[in-house]
């Protein structure tokens, strides 16, 4: 055996094995990899650093309501294009895209349904859907939804994630359906009856200056974008640099535009005990 010659080596190539797609999540806050399975299982929270991921609407109903309870309203209602709206994507193609990619028909489910057995009426827009923003079908949606509940007298629940506020392509279609959501719900206040707005990120423009901002009592999840316009369109037009985490759900808090922030295993709970107390 040689003491001074040159080592040997002996190349053993492992073929590594697939991984399949779609079993991990990388956490847009920490970075971290997070299994689908325990990341569905704690309600599409990050166990490491608490960011809330966006959530699709019926994953909302399902979280917030008892199992089995819920009643859609309006459910084959769909958009029109008053406009004929065109542009790299006509209106009838992007709301034709969405449909497919999220299996919805519009941003906004309504319906009713229990919460720890107390009857609701209950909306929820989904971000995923041009955004979430809010164009005639969305805005009649929940105008119906709220006097349902006026006439039934019901608490009202809405569930807003729009980072897209009034939709573009309807033009002042889109734009009127803040006054006629707005006119809704004060019918419904002046009855005497409860309205909760649970803000998630992000629910901003014509969503939040509307309907979204007149809860009697406003709900938000933890870090949630909240505004009328984004922090890097209002730093170019001031030509400030904003405060930390300006718009956030913890800023709006201390401020006083947001009553309670609630991580999301606790809002159904939290939502049961608001409907005691006050409905």
């Amino acid at each position: 055996m040689a003491l001074f010659g040159k080592p040997k080596y002996t190349i053993v190539r492992v073929k590594k094995k697939d991984i399949p797609e779609g079993l991990w999540t990388k956490c847009e806050e920490c970075s971290q990899a997070l299994y689908n399975k325990t990341l569905e299982e704690n309600l599409k929270v990050c166990p490491k650093c608490n960011y809330h991921f966006t959530l699709g609407s019926y994953e909302r109903i399902n979280i917030l309501l008892d199992k089995d309870t819920f009643q859609e309203y309006d459910k084959d209602m769909i958009s029109g294009d008053p406009l004929d709206f065109k542009g790299p994507k006509t209106y009838k193609e992007k709301l034709s895209q969405d449909q497919k990619a999220t299996n919805l028909k519009e941003a906004a489910i309504t319906g009713e349904g229990l919460i720890d057995g107390k009857m609701v009426v209950i909306g929820v827009t989904d971000s995923r859907f041009i955004m979430g923003s809010m164009g005639s079908v969305v805005g009649e949606k929940l105008a119906r939804a709220a006097e349902t509940a006026t006439k039934n007298k019901l608490p009202l629940i809405i569930v807003s994630g729009s980072g897209g506020g009034a939709r573009m392509q309807e033009g002042m279609f889109s734009l009127m359906q803040m006054a006629k959501t707005s006119a809704a719900l004060s019918y419904h206040h002046k009855n005497k009856l409860l309205y909760i707005s649970v803000l998630t990120n992000p629910t901003m423009g014509g969503v939040m200056a509307s309907f979204a901002g007149l809860g009697d009592i406003t709900v938000a999840e933890p870090k949630a974008l909240l505004g009328f316009t984004g922090p890097r369109v209002i730093e170019q037009t001031i030509r400030q640099k904003l405060p930390p985490g300006f718009q956030r759900s913890e800023f709006l808090l201390e401020h006083g535009m947001v009553d309670i922030i609630v991580h999301r295993k606790n809002l159904k709970s939290t939502l049961s005990l608001l409907l005691d107390y006050l409905s």
